[in-house]
């Protein structure tokens, strides 16, 4: 795509120039989002899922961090229509913003340098409805008190980086964390959610998780459309092994279901009837398909 976002302007993506000598490249200072946005063929536009909410979450990453984000939510919200409008994007896409330390010195110091906000859209690969694969990775997942996993850091994607590395190189699709205390943390880059006895379980923001928005748009669908419970609570390893179903959320990944964790068979090995139905709920939500979720959805084209 042609052109990105760049500090208050639209540039060509070809002009746009870090510097070798940047403390983010460097160091890994910056946070960042991920957002999607869905192409419906029937309606004629692109709808961006839950956007205000995702900037909203960015900024507050950003004040975590001492990356103190030079714009509003709103802001950003607005230019990220007009970038896919410049861009003239008729297909599912992804959207990256990412604030980062701009200056070009030496020390890894995060209060004394300018932020720097940068947005740019990238074509969604088809992800085919496989079903996944897992192992519990040996690297311990981040913790609260070290690089805050609730923050979506740049340096802390280094975390997830080496647990995906390690569940590949062992013939799995990708990796389940646990917490310093044994616990489920999430999955190297997706929230996770068990099924026992009819009603879903996920491990609360303390077991150092991120609070996501699928996470919590599939906890208010399967409240407010399933009725089927939702408990937070910490969940420990064996209890993955004998969940009735296992699936993992997430922006880039959307629902997904999980059908074998350490080479143990989830369930009966297959999708199961709850995760189907999340799946297709929120397959029709983030297309403008649901009448009652309109609301979670921005359309760019102005019909």
């Amino acid at each position: 795509m042609g052109y990105i976002f760049d500090q208050g302007q639209f540039v060509d993506e070809s002009n746009a120039v870090i510097s070798v000598r940047n403390k983010a490249f460097n160091y890994g200072l910056g946070c960042l989002e991920g957002i999607r946005a869905f192409w419906n063929e029937e309606h004629h536009q692109l709808y961006v899922f839950r956007l205000l909410d995702h900037y909203q979450r960015f900024f507050q990453s950003g004040k975590s961090l001492h990356i103190d984000i030079p714009y509003s939510p709103l802001q950003l919200a607005q230019w990220t229509i007009q970038l896919l409008r410049l861009n003239a994007v008729r297909e599912d896409t992804y959207i990256r913003p990412i604030c980062f330390k701009g200056a070009n010195t030496l020390h890894p110091d995060l209060t004394n340098s300018y932020n720097r906000v940068i947005i740019y859209c990238a074509k969604t690969a088809f992800i085919p409805n496989k079903a996944l694969k897992v192992c519990i990775t040996s690297w311990e997942r981040i913790a609260s008190n070290m690089i805050p996993p609730q923050t979506k850091s740049t340096g802390g994607y280094l975390n997830s980086a080496l647990a995906s590395a390690e569940a590949n190189l062992n013939g799995f699709d990708e990796a389940i964390f646990l917490t310093a205390e044994g616990n489920v943390s999430e999955g190297a880059k997706e929230n996770i959610f068990i099924v026992k006895n009819n009603q879903l379980i996920t491990p609360p923001v303390s077991d150092d998780i991120v609070a996501g928005i699928t996470r919590n748009t599939v906890m208010v669908l399967a409240k407010n459309i399933l009725r089927i419970p939702v408990k937070e609570q910490s969940i420990s390893r064996v209890e993955l092994y004998s969940a009735d179903e296992v699936f993992f959320t997430g922006t880039a990944i959307g629902v997904k279901a999980v059908v074998e964790i350490d080479r143990r068979t989830i369930g009966f090995g297959q999708e199961g009837p709850i995760t189907k139905q999340i799946r297709n709920l929120y397959n029709q939500i983030v297309r403008g398909n649901h009448p009652d979720y309109l609301s979670y959805c921005t359309p760019v084209y102005e019909l």
